[in-house]
């Protein structure tokens, strides 16, 4: 249910991509540098309020806060739908980052709750692959919504906020019922499976637990978690970057709007084959570490094909290279989010820090939103570049926080006399 929503949050939220490939700059007069600032709004609430939302979502159980959060962001992308300028788009995009900061790490923490190490990837995996199934069908719909020109007195681009926001309020009001809680909190649990949910888990801290300023206090201090945050952070900026700007980069290449918006699904379709690939081995070797490096490698060598390669005889590199950084962004972020937040405990850490990580971390996209500039068309180099330091700098920061968590976990094991590998399932 909650991997439905986000479909339904993330493909509008992705599909102003598609939309800036129709008529949406001229009817909006989004000239110079508006585009990106439009982009880079959406962040600042985004980032500024996912820890004050798990906090509440704690208060108000899941199944209210999220499905409240997914009404919210069907309601606001309606309003886009209709704006009629330029300060039109940044209030919706504002009042679009506000509603959506509660859903991603709210369910991560949630997840978090109802899955042991040993199995959560592919279930993080399959909550995250709404995010590339958005990216990847948001095209194919964008294709044919962008037929719809004239129909009803509305540009092609409204189509695409107005029906996916519709899409979003109704998925809500679904979700309010049939959304999970906390396994303490699952009505549809007796008391001998909640207990057996929370053995499994290892997840004994109860429901009523409060999160204090103290709590906050000793997050902030936990390097860990910063490294946490800026490894996400790496991967967040080609995430974003490819999310918002392969379709404007496949039409640099020669392309007509229905033809972009055909040639952006395969490379979300291949991020999505190899993250489903990626979660099973993880899970089945109980590994993380190498398969973000893995990842980074293939966004190296992607950015390293578009940089390189540039004309009409070289498209098909070119376009694998738009394939291998799509398919290495995604799978990286899948595997570093369940990482970083397998390797929390209980409410107090995962509230704090989940919200921490994803919220740090996406300040990535505020880095994103000005890699590829009107000005750098259609080479866009300085964004390559950009996206090339910050994937180097991802990996480094991943060795590092494997060296540390490796040493605690070993640690661990010490003190506690105990030879159980699943404590260690780290690396």
């Amino acid at each position: 249910m909650i991997a439905l929503g986000l479909v339904t949050l993330t493909s509008p939220r992705v599909n102003i991509s598609n939309a800036l490939t129709m008529s949406m700059p001229e009817d909006l007069n989004l000239y110079g540098d508006r585009t990106n600032v439009a982009l880079l709004v959406f962040y600042i609430p985004y980032i500024l309020f996912e820890v004050p939302s798990n906090i509440v979502m704690k208060k108000l159980k899941p199944h209210v806060w999220l499905s409240g959060c997914i009404v919210a962001f069907g309601v606001a992308m309606l309003g886009q739908a209709f704006v009629k300028n330029y300060g039109g788009l940044i209030a919706t995009r504002f009042v679009l980052g506000l509603a959506e900061c509660g859903i991603f790490p709210g369910s991560f923490y949630l997840i978090s709750f109802w899955y042991r190490r040993a199995e959560a990837q592919k279930r993080f995996t399959m909550y995250w692959s709404a995010v590339i199934f958005a990216g990847a069908f948001g095209g194919l719909i964008a294709s044919g919504i962008a037929k719809m020109d004239g129909m009803r007195g509305l540009e092609n681009w409204r189509w695409i906020f107005l029906l996916e926001g519709v899409a979003s309020i109704v998925v809500g009001i679904i979700a309010f019922f049939l959304c999970a809680d906390f396994p303490q909190q699952a009505s549809w649990l007796n008391e001998d499976e909640k207990k057996a949910v929370i053995a499994k888990t290892h997840n004994y801290e109860g429901d009523d637990v409060s999160i204090t300023r103290a709590d906050l206090w000793e997050s902030f201090k936990d390097a860990k978690i910063w490294l946490a945050s800026f490894m996400y952070f790496c991967i967040v900026v080609p995430i974003y970057a490819f999310s918002y700007f392969a379709p404007t980069i496949i039409k640099a290449l020669g392309y007509n709007t229905i033809q972009t918006q055909l040639h952006s699904v395969p490379p979300f379709a291949a991020a999505l084959g190899l993250c489903a690939v990626v979660a099973y081995l993880s899970d089945r070797w109980r590994i993380r570490l190498p398969f973000i490096l893995f990842s980074d490698l293939l966004i190296i060598i992607g950015l390293a094909i578009m940089l390189t390669m540039h004309g009409a005889s070289h498209f098909s590199a070119e376009y694998l290279g738009i394939c291998f950084i799509t398919m290495g962004a995604f799978t990286g972020g899948a595997v570093i989010i369940c990482w970083t937040m397998m390797n929390m405990q209980g409410h107090k850490e995962r509230s704090i820090g989940s919200g921490l990580v994803i919220g740090i971390g996406n300040a990535g996209g505020i880095v994103a939103v000005f890699c590829f500039t009107k000005d750098d068309a259609p080479l866009y180099k300085r964004g390559y570049w950009i996206l090339m330091g910050v994937t180097l700098a991802g990996t480094v920061l991943t060795v590092v926080y494997a060296l540390i968590v490796e040493r605690e976990r070993r640690h661990q094991l010490r003190v506690e006399g105990s030879t159980d590998k699943e404590k260690i399932l780290s690396l």
